[in-house]
């Protein structure tokens, strides 16, 4: 009981901790308002003038901007690596939106493990929350990898629906760095591109990139499933 009392009071410190930086530091507060804002917007001229605008400390800027994008998901990851790539180039441009995002993802598996489902359901919804779940059921082990193939999954609910399961840190963290690398890389190579029906095309291709990756993925699958079931047949004979 004193253990269960000790866990809830660090978890409402810790709440407590954020809101009062939140509410009573005005550069925090304005920084993350104006953060929300121009990701909600979706604009890719605006966030790379809002990350341009801090001068040497851009990098860090953006790093901390995707954080932030992860923890109050749903807000769009994509115009932060299009704002990358035109800021600092595709490889680099890359390198940072891959690294700030296994940053983010870390962040919400951890923050769903430690304060449990409803601080979750707060940052995301009921409904997202529950929809991801089912996935977790239907593809176990294997849930994180094919959600991070498919650019239509919340990559940010993904990370918090793992933390409330039994999935160790590691094989979250592998499969998540693994699966999110391709997309990262399309798109930073042509974000700074990216204008109306280009942008609509582009996406497409990555829709059929992630199925024809999930295809390989699904024999695999089904060759070790009919291998297990071979080989409990033969030790029942």
């Amino acid at each position: 009981m004193r253990n269960i009392l000790r866990g809830y009071r660090g978890k409402l410190l810790m709440l407590a901790v954020v809101g009062c930086l939140y509410y009573f530091v005005p550069l925090i507060r304005v920084n993350v308002n104006q953060a929300f804002f121009i990701l909600s917007n979706v604009d890719v001229g605006m966030a790379r003038d809002y990350i341009l605008g801090f001068g040497i400390w851009a990098p860090i800027v953006s790093f901390l901007l995707m954080v932030f994008q992860s923890v109050a998901a749903p807000l769009p990851a994509f115009i932060i690596t299009f704002a990358n790539a035109g800021l600092f180039g595709w490889v680099y441009g890359a390198i940072l939106s891959w690294s700030s995002a296994m940053a983010g993802a870390a962040l919400c598996f951890f923050i769903a493990r430690y304060l449990g489902r409803a601080t979750v359901e707060r940052f995301t919804s009921y409904r997202a929350l529950n929809s991801i779940d089912n996935f977790f059921k239907h593809y176990g082990k294997y849930a994180v990898l094919i959600a991070r193939l498919l650019p239509f999954i919340s990559f940010d609910v993904v990370s918090y629906a793992a933390g409330l399961t039994s999935m160790g840190f590691w094989p979250f963290f592998i499969a998540t760095g693994i699966g999110q690398l391709p997309a990262t890389i399309v798109y930073s190579y042509i974000g700074g591109m990216l204008t109306g029906g280009v942008r609509t095309m582009v996406f497409g291709l990555l829709i059929l990139f992630a199925l024809s990756t999930l295809l390989v993925l699904f024999k695999d699958i089904w060759k070790n499933k009919q291998k297990k079931e071979g080989n409990e047949f033969v030790e029942e004979v």
